[in-house]
Order: structure tokens, then sequence, then C-alpha cells
């Protein structure tokens, strides 16, 4: 047990029960919430769904970022729905334009050792201020702003000890990315990553940030920094100093595992298409022509980002060849931006400024051209995720970004800048924040939100009911995949299907549309037949965005279970939450047993999973019969023996 650590200390202050050992089942109090709008929509109807009159956390943030193309009714619909929502319910509301979720909720709300769940994957970007900042399902989220404890597995806490500092245009986002080529996509899976050392000393917020925020692709269940002196000077500038709270590692603490990074010896790196822990260094891949750049994204949109890009871009131009863009990651950092004149730097410079949201990273708008080559400050290169299907997507810093745009090709930021005698200078924390929340619209008085009406859109349909499990699943396998596939695969984001989130009905006939176009007609041909329908998976299965609705719209579709070898941790949970059995290979080498269109029997599974036995998997097309296990706390086996999260919430309520 690592007793002392930032994160084990925070998660004793708000235990509810279990207890804080590795594996164990634990329920902390929950302080504040996030949403966006992807899938706040579907989060509120649940929350609306429980019966509870009014939010009961500290305080819940609705941010509308990610659906801002509002190219005919239904997104426009969805945030009057939002806007309605946080009114009646007493929540903040944060408009479009106003920024990304995870960079508003840093500059505006964490806080120091509290609390956070949300339901986008990238929510701890807030443990870069010292809190416990986890994503979630929207229904997991849904129910911690009804008062319900969010239930997970303790995970180890891992600490990473920072040593030296940074060189000259080396960042820190070549940290997270020395980690992603360190362990996989896969190394972070139950653990808190926790960051200490002389190193953390020389780490501004916003660094952090980027750090704990791409966390996220290494599967961890958080990551978190101190709450130290560079957490004090941040907040005093955002004037929410009285928001500081110094949490520090004990003197003698000691971490379930210790991870050393030199980061005197680090260089740029770079995530190869089409996975973020394909990291290489840039002076491996220097020359490669580029057609387009992208500075934005939840990682790397701060002001501290803007500026550093500035450094390189001012007084040169983007290459002919190339096409850069700016999103900046908030109101507030598109003002600084424009009241120290960095704007002014990228226009002349020949770069396009997009609205401040997502945008590019989720596939909403600027899209590479076919077979294109995109480097992007941004946090996932999934195949196709970025719009375009054949496109070669690089992450990397914004120094590279910005060193690339110049050059036309990839190109080391070192390299550019001693050709074009380009002085490096340290970005230093503003004195004061241009912080105005204008577009940001506080909870109404209780009173005054009860005569609130909610505005519901032709596009937003009812929840579908779903019902619990009976004693055997007679299914037919729908689809057989491979390692690693993301939740980008399951339900596609973009601009033709994000509008579609809150009609679980239309969205459904999107299920793993890129991946094979056959499956949704063939999960109806099982219904018809009187069959359930079953996905076989590799690793890592679901790995990538949070987004619930790659689990609720194959539910939808009559997905009863998923059988793997194993399940990236946040869309296991959305499974049991919509009443999905994620079921695990005992033997890896059985996920050759089975193929397209098998008949299968899931045998005794209510009965198995109650009495914690192995459940069989009989495979009636060719004869053989095996044993799989599933990895569910009590809790996870009542919430999906009885048909998912909200009939549990609404049977306990009623109770």
């Amino acid at each position: 047990m690592a007793k002392g650590t930032v994160a084990y200390k925070i998660l004793e202050n708000h235990l509810v029960s279990g207890k804080l050992i590795p594996g164990e089942e634990i329920a902390i109090k929950i302080d504040q919430t996030l949403t966006q709008d992807a899938t706040g929509t579907m989060a509120y109807l649940q929350f609306e769904a429980m019966g509870v009159d009014r939010a009961k956390t500290e305080l819940s943030v609705s941010y509308i970022d990610h659906n801002m193309l509002q190219t005919d009714f239904k997104n426009p619909d969805d945030h009057k729905y939002l806007i309605s929502v946080a009114k009646r319910y007493g929540l903040y509301l944060s408009k479009p334009g106003n920024g990304i979720c995870h960079q508003v909720h840093v500059e505006r709300f964490a806080k120091p050792g509290k609390t956070l769940i949300g339901s986008d994957s990238h929510t701890p970007t807030s443990g870069g201020v010292g809190m416990i900042a986890i994503g979630a399902g929207g229904l997991d989220v849904a129910a911690a702003i009804a008062g319900e404890p969010f239930t997970l597995k303790m995970p180890k806490i891992v600490g990473v000890e920072l040593i030296g500092s940074l060189q000259e245009w080396v960042s820190a986002k070549d940290i997270i990315l020395e980690l992603l080529r360190r362990l996989t996509v896969k190394g972070g899976v139950g653990k808190i990553f926790e960051y200490f050392g002389e190193g953390v000393k020389t780490l501004t917020v916003p660094e952090r940030a980027t750090i704990t925020n791409m966390g996220a692709e290494l599967g961890a269940t958080t990551s978190i920094f101190p709450s130290d002196e560079q957490t004090r000077l941040f907040l005093k500038a955002q004037g929410r100093e009285s928001d500081f709270v110094e949490i520090l590692p004990d003197k003698d603490v000691e971490y379930d595992e210790v991870i050393t990074i030199n980061l005197s010896e680090l260089e740029p790196l770079i995530a190869c298409p089409h996975s973020p822990d394909n990291v290489k260094k840039v002076s491996e891949v220097e020359g490669i022509p580029v057609d387009q750049v992208a500075i934005g994204s939840c990682t790397n949109s701060s002001f501290a980002d803007l500026t550093r890009a500035s450094l390189l871009l001012k007084g040169q131009k983007v290459n002919d060849d190339t096409i850069f863009a700016v999103s900046p990651g908030s109101k507030q950092a598109l003002e600084y931006a424009t009241q120290t004149g960095i704007l002014l730097d990228f226009l002349k410079a020949g770069a396009r400024i997009l609205e401040s949201g997502c945008g590019p990273c989720i596939g909403m708008g600027y899209a590479p051209p076919s077979g294109g080559v995109s480097v992007r400050s941004f946090n996932r290169n999934f195949e196709g995720r970025s719009g375009t299907k054949d496109a070669s997507v690089y992450l990397a810093s914004p120094e590279v970004c910005t060193a690339s745009a110049i050059a036309g090709v990839i190109k080391d930021p070192r390299k550019l800048a001693k050709e074009r005698n380009i002085q490096y200078k340290k970005v230093e924390m503003p004195e004061k924040f241009p912080y105005g929340d204008e577009a940001i619209i506080p909870p109404l008085p209780e009173e005054e939100a009860k005569k609130v009406e909610i505005y519901r859109g032709p596009n937003i349909k009812p929840l579908p009911d779903f019902d619990p499990f009976g004693d055997n699943v007679k299914a037919k396998v729908a689809i057989k995949v491979t390692d690693n596939i993301t939740t980008d695969h399951i339900m596609p984001a973009g601009a033709q299907i994000l509008p579609l989130r809150s009609n679980i009905y239309a969205i459904s006939e999107y299920v793993y549309y890129l991946v094979d176009p056959e499956f949704v007609k063939r999960t109806k041909q099982n219904k018809e037949q009187g069959y359930e329908s079953v996905i076989v998976g590799g690793e890592n299965y679901g790995q990538g965005s949070s987004r619930e609705h790659a689990a609720l719209a194959p539910r939808f579709l009559g997905v009863r279970a998923v059988i793997a070898k194993s399940f990236a941790r946040i869309h296991h949970a959305n499974l049991v939450n919509f009443g999905i059995a994620p079921l695990e290979f005992i033997n890896k080498s059985d996920y050759d047993k089975f193929s397209l269109n098998d008949e299968i029997e899931i045998v005794d599974i209510r009965k198995s999973i109650e009495e914690g036995k192995p459940v069989k998997v009989r495979n009636l097309t060719t004869g053989e019969e095996i044993e799989v296990t599933y990895n569910l706390t009590p809790k996870q086996k009542e919430i999906l023996l009885g048909g998912g999260l909200l009939r549990y919430i609404k049977s306990k309520n009623r109770r």
C-alpha cells in the first residue's frame, strides 16, 4: 500500500467503503463532475430518469465543446437541452466557444484535494492541480450528480520520479510520450501515476496538465501531481488562491512501483501512426513531407502551449505546401494570446485560427487530405479518427508541430531554431490571467430552478429499457475483432454521427460502421431468428474515449456479452453499466475457437457469476466448449445481472 502518497491521502479522505488495498473494491465520495455535450445529453437523460431534484455534488459543470458545427438543428437542440438542464438542476454551463472542458476546468474549477469524475476519458487533466480526477461513462457521472459514490477497484500507485530539467525546445509532451514509449497503451491499466522528485518543481500547472491528460493513453485510472508552490502561483493568477491547499507526499513514502525519468536526457519525441505508444525520436523520422499541422486539443492548447509555438513562429512563414491551424483551448487562452500579440504572430505567419473547442481532435472538421500526413499536438492518432481513414497522423509537442509547419516536413525544433537563429525563451506564469467568466452560466437558486422547463428537440429520444440477465444466453457471434479495438472503432464520432448522440435509435445504426458495415444488419437478423449477439475481441478491447454509446448502442442492438482477451478500464465499466457481460478468455488461445456467425450458448451465466465460478461457453457450430472468467466486483455483479446501473439505482431509490 502506498500510504503517504498524494493520491492515497485524497482517496482516504473521500473513502465511503472498502479498503485502500490494490485490487479491492472501494467507493469514494465525488466532489465535482464534468460532462461534455457529446456524452452529456445522454448522461442528463439518465440523471433525469433517476428522479433526483437537484445536483448533490459540491460543483457540477456541463461543457459544450464537441458538437460545435451546428450544420442543422440537432446540435443546437442538444445545446438548448443542456442549458435548460443545467438551469433546472443546479449545474454550471460553459457555452459553445468558451473552451474545451478540461482546459476550462483546470483554469476555473479544479481544486487540490478534491475528487472529480467526468464523462470524458481525459478528465485526469485536472490531476495537474493535485486532485483525483477520473474519466468515466456518462451513467457513472449521472449517478455521482445524484449523490451516489463512485465505485472502482483500488489501483496501484506508481511513483514517477522526475529528475533534472527539460532542455530548450523539449516539452512536457515529451515526458508523457516517453512514458508511452516505455509502457505502451496497456501499461497503466489498474494504476495511478503520481509524479514526484526535484523535476516536478520545474513544471508549471499547464505542463503538468499535459502529462496527466495524456496519462489516459496509458490506460491509467488517473495521474496526479502534488499541490505545491507551482499550484499556488497558477491558482493565484486565476484569482482563485483561496482554493489552494498544499498536498505533498510524505518524505518516507513507498510507492507500489517507481519509474524514473531524467528530464535532462529527453529530446523531442513523436508518436507515429496509428497509436499513441508508437513513439520515436523526432530525429529518426525527420524529413517526412507534412500536408497539415494542428495545435490544440485538451492536451496542448493552454496559454503556455500557444506562447511556446509563437516563439518559433514569430517572423517566420508557414510552408507553402502545409496548412497550419491553431485551436486555443479556452476563451481565456485566446484572450491571453490576443492581449500579448501571440495571435498576431500566428496570423502573420499564415496560420488558421479555429474556434476554442475539440474540433479536429475528434474528426469535427479540419480533416487531412486523402493519404495525407498530419502532425498534431493531440493525444490520439487512431486510424480514421481524424476524419480521413487513410491519413497518417503523428502526435507531438507544439514545438515540433510549429517547426514542422514552417519547414513543411517533420522537423526537430532544436535544428530549426539553430538554422534560423531563433532564440529560446522560458515561458513564465503571468501574474494574472484574463479570467472573465462571461460564457459560464452559474446555477440558479433552487426555487427559481424548479420553474425551469426542460427543452427537448425532436432528435432527443427517451432511453430504452433493458432486461435483466436470464440463466442462459443463446447467441451468434456478430463480429470478431483483433487487439486494441478502440471506442472510435465501435462507435465512430465525426460530423455525420456525433449529432446523433442523444438519439440511441439513430446512432445505433453506425456501430462498427467503419470496421464492418454489415454488423448492424447481422445483429438485427440475429434478433429476428431469436438470437442475442456476442462480440469476440482481442487484447485491450475498448481502449480510448470514454463514450458510453460504445456500450449502450451495442446493447440496444441485442449484444449481451463481449468475450475478449482483456478490456480497457472505462469500457469494461460501461459494458457492466448497460448489462453487457465483459467475459475474458482464461486460455487466450481459445480466441481462435470462434468465428463470425458461430452459434454459441453461454450456460448458467447468472448462477455462475453469482457464485463466483467460471462461465461455460459452448460453440454449438463447432461442438467445442470452453470456460471464460470475468473481473467483476460484488456491486458490478449486482448491476450487470440486474440489467444495468440505471435499473440498479432506480430500484435502490424505491427501497
